[in-house]
Order: structure tokens, then sequence, then C-alpha cells
């Protein structure tokens, strides 16, 4: 895994069924646009991934990262 999760995947252990708690150990180099008002007070107005690894994921129910599978998020009517 090397890359973050497309909107429609999702994190599955395959030994334990887990699929809602995650560790998740990432590396990432960001650029992003900072606007700052005149007290100094910052809010983030665009952000561009120039680099990202993913180092781990492990279950946290069962403590396994080598059981960690992406699948297919289902799809939930609004």
């Amino acid at each position: 895994m090397t890359r973050p999760l497309d909107p429609t995947e999702r994190y599955r252990c395959t030994g334990c069924g887990n699929v809602t708690r995650f560790d998740l150990v990432e590396r990432s180099r960001v650029r992003r646009y900072h606007h700052f008002d005149l007290s100094g007070a910052s809010r983030i107005d665009e952000e561009e991934v120039l680099d990202f690894e993913l180092e781990s994921v492990t279950c946290r129910w069962c403590g396994r990262s080598d059981s960690i599978a992406v699948e297919d998020r289902p799809h939930v009517d609004d």
C-alpha cells in the first residue's frame, strides 16, 4: 500500500473482520497555501500532496498488520 485510500475504498482486517479501527503510519510531503488574517490566525485554503508513502496499517482490534486488505466501500443510500 503506497497511496492514500480512494474515497470509494476501505480497509478490512481479514484476520478478525474489523473495518473501523486502524493505526496508520504515513510519511508525506505537502504544499499548503496558508491564509493568515491580520491577527495571525490561519486557515489552509489549498493543499497539494507532493509525495506520499503509507508505511504500515495495523488493525486496532487484533494487532495484525499482515492481514489488511483494501476493498470497495459498500454503497449507502442517502
